[in-house]
C-alpha cells in the first residue's frame, strides 16, 4: 500500500488528454480579474466540441466581452496523494441567448441565483494536465 507521504512526481499530460480528463469531470473553479486581483469561485462545467461551457457565481459585469479566465479542475486522491490536474485559459463570452441559457441553467448546478450567476462560454487557447503518480508508475486513471 502507497501512503501519501510516499514521493510523488508529476507527469505532463498531452493537451488531447486534458481536455479527457476535464470532460469527465463537473466541477471545478474559475479565475477571473476583479478590481485588480484575481477572484476565485466555485463552477461548474461542461465540454462541448472543444469549448467549456461554465456556471459560476460571478457579476455579469465583471467579465467584460472576451476577457480571459482560467478554468482549474483537479482530481486529488488524498489516501494516495495520485491524481490529476487540468487549467484551460482564453477568452469567455456570457451566454445571453435565452434557450441557450435555459437549457444549461437546466443541466449545470449552480451556487446562486440572479445576477451573480453567469454562463459563460470558454474558448480554450491554453491547456495545460498533470498527472501526480508515485514512483512505481501508479497513477490515477481519472
Amino acid at each position: 500500500m502507497t501512503t501519501p507521504d510516499a514521493p510523488r512526481r508529476m507527469l505532463d499530460v498531452s493537451g488531447e488528454e486534458a481536455l479527457y480528463l476535464l470532460g469527465g469531470a463537473a466541477q471545478g473553479r474559475l479565475l477571473y480579474e476583479q478590481r485588480d486581483v484575481t477572484a476565485v469561485r466555485p463552477a461548474s462545467h461542461a465540454l462541448e466540441y472543444g469549448r467549456l461551457i461554465v456556471r459560476a457565481p460571478v457579476p455579469d459585469a465583471a467579465l467584460a466581452t472576451g476577457a480571459t479566465v482560467t478554468y482549474h479542475c483537479d482530481l486529488l486522491h488524498p489516501a494516495t496523494g495520485t491524481g490529476w490536474a487540468v487549467t484551460a485559459t482564453g477568452p469567455a463570452e456570457l451566454i445571453t441567448h435565452p434557450d441557450e441559457a435555459a437549457h444549461y441553467r437546466r443541466t449545470l448546478p449552480g451556487w446562486a441565483y440572479g445576477p451573480h450567476d453567469a454562463l459563460l462560454r470558454i474558448h480554450p487557447r491554453t491547456i495545460n494536465g498533470h498527472r501526480f503518480a508515485h514512483p512505481d508508475g501508479n497513477a490515477a486513471r481519472g
